[in-house]
C-alpha cells in the first residue's frame, strides 16, 4: 500500500467526529492524491474541493445515520415512483466542472444525464451535475462548512438544495436562480424544480432515536 501523503494542513476535531484533511505538495498533481487517500481510507467518505485539498470523514453516529436512512428511504421511494430519474445516498461520489468531488446525503438525477454516460462511466464516479441535493447536519459537522458546500453544489449549477439542521428543526432551501436561501420550519417540506411533486416528512428525522 502507497505511504501515507504528508499532511499538511490541520487535522480538525468537531464533536463526536473528526475530518482529515490533506493538501497536495507544490510538484504533487491533486488527482494523484485523491487516488492515494481512496486506497488508504477505502472505507471512508472522501472528498475534495475545488483547490485540491482532499478531505476524509469519519463515520456517522448512531442517530445522523438513521436519520440519513430515513431521509434516502423517502427520496428513493419517490424516485421510483415518479420515474424521471434516480436518487443516490450518501456515498456516491459526483465530479463537478470545477474538478471538486463531492458526496451529498441525499441525491436525484434526471434519466437523461445518465443516458449520456456509458455503462463503465456509470460504475465510477459520476462525472455529472446532480439536479437536487440534501445535506443533514450531524453533531460533528460545522454548519458554516455545510452552507458552503451548498453554495459550491449551486455554483456548479445544482437546481435545488436542501441543507438540515435536525437538532434546529430547520431547513434553508438553496435555488440555483435565487441570490439567497430561504428558510423552513415545518414538519413537511414539498419539492419544487427538479423534485416537483416529491414531499419529505421530516418528523422522523427531527424525533431521531428519540422514543
Amino acid at each position: 500500500m502507497a505511504a501515507l501523503p504528508e499532511v499538511t494542513s490541520r487535522l480538525l476535531y468537531s464533536g463526536l467526529g473528526r475530518t482529515l484533511i490533506f493538501r497536495a505538495a507544490e510538484d504533487e498533481d491533486p488527482e494523484v492524491l485523491f487516488e492515494r487517500i481512496c486506497l488508504e481510507f477505502e472505507n471512508e467518505r472522501i472528498e475534495q474541493d475545488s483547490e485540491g485539498n482532499v478531505y476524509v470523514m469519519a463515520p456517522a453516529g448512531g442517530e445522523s445515520s438513521h436519520q440519513n436512512s430515513e431521509l434516502t428511504r423517502q427520496l428513493a421511494n419517490w424516485a421510483k415512483q415518479d420515474g424521471r430519474g434516480r436518487a443516490f445516498e450518501s456515498s456516491v461520489e459526483f465530479v463537478l466542472p470545477d474538478g471538486s468531488k463531492l458526496s451529498p446525503d441525499g441525491a436525484w438525477v434526471h434519466q437523461d444525464k445518465l443516458a449520456a454516460l456509458t455503462r463503465e462511466e456509470r460504475r465510477r464516479f459520476l462525472k455529472l451535475v446532480p439536479d437536487f441535493v440534501v445535506e443533514l447536519k450531524s453533531p460533528s459537522d460545522r454548519f458554516s462548512d455545510l452552507q458552503k458546500k451548498m453554495q459550491d453544489w449551486k455554483r456548479n449549477g445544482v437546481e435545488l438544495g436542501w441543507l438540515i439542521h435536525p437538532d434546529k428543526r430547520m431547513v434553508m432551501i438553496f435555488r440555483r436562480t435565487a441570490d439567497e436561501p430561504e428558510t423552513f420550519y415545518g414538519n413537511n417540506l414539498a419539492g419544487d424544480g427538479p423534485v416537483a411533486g416529491f414531499a419529505l416528512c421530516l418528523q422522523p428525522i427531527w424525533e431521531g432515536l428519540d422514543f
